[in-house]
């Protein structure tokens, strides 16, 4: 009999995150929802629990190291393995700008979440990934972490410049690279999505629902077709 997939997803107490988890769960995968804050991770669980999906919440603020490593430790005693990581959790500070006028701690706020924070967790998560049969990272990216696009002056991303941000993105891009490099001889596949420009909390605007938003990255997280790529709903990305 094949073992229960277990899933956690970062930063999934609202938002998309909250919806790969809720599409995961309705999957039979067993959802652990990283929350930072313990009572709206448990609200979440409640949330999910109305449905009938089974989940629990782990408590996990990526600036916090020794919640990285407890998290880690418990779901290494309650489940022996990781199957999915999904590092959805992510910032976007309103004082962030061009590079002439952002604001320094904005920078350091942002790539300290949305890069420094993904790269513990997956870290921290790495070896239990290496327990499950097939391990699935999933990093939430954005097209704003494309250097080709950034680049390109006939790109609608070209003047969207928030240097933490568009930074941020382009490194955790390059821990996509870089680790599938690290783990191509292993089962563990690792991909960038972007989901596409989801209205959230995060951004306060956008075209698409977090249910929309949310099907891609759980399309990549429940299948090992690739590894190494960077895609969006359209399709690849350059990166």
């Amino acid at each position: 009999m094949q073992r229960e997939r277990i899933a956690l997803v970062t930063g999934a107490n609202k938002g998309i995150g909250l919806e790969i988890a809720r599409q995961l769960a309705e999957t039979g995968v067993h959802v652990i929802i990283g929350a930072r804050n313990d009572e709206r991770g448990r609200a979440a669980v409640d949330d999910l629990a109305s449905q009938n999906l089974i989940v629990q919440s782990v408590r996990l603020d990526l600036v916090d190291l020794a919640s990285v490593e407890a998290a880690a430790a418990t779901i290494r005693e309650e489940h022996g393995k990781l199957d999915i990581l999904v590092n959805n959790a992510g910032i976007f500070d309103f004082s962030d700008a061009p590079p002439s006028s952002a604001s320094i701690e904005a920078v350091r706020r942002v790539m300290d979440i949305n890069f420094i924070g993904a790269l513990a967790v997956t870290q921290a998560m790495l070896p239990l990934l290496k327990k499950a049969p097939a391990g699935r990272i999933v990093n939430l990216s954005s097209s704003l972490g494309s250097l080709t696009l950034n680049a390109d002056p006939t790109s609608t991303y070209y003047s969207q410049r928030f240097i933490g941000y568009n930074a941020s993105k382009a490194a955790l891009n390059i821990l996509t690279i870089q680790l599938s490099a690290e783990l191509r001889n292993t089962s563990i596949v690792v991909n960038s999505v972007s989901p596409g420009f989801v209205k959230t909390d995060l951004t306060g605007y956008g075209n698409m629902t977090p249910q929309e938003g949310a099907k891609l990255p759980v399309r990549y997280a429940l299948s090992g077709d690739q590894t190494g790529v960077f895609v969006e709903p359209d399709g690849m990305t350059p990166w």
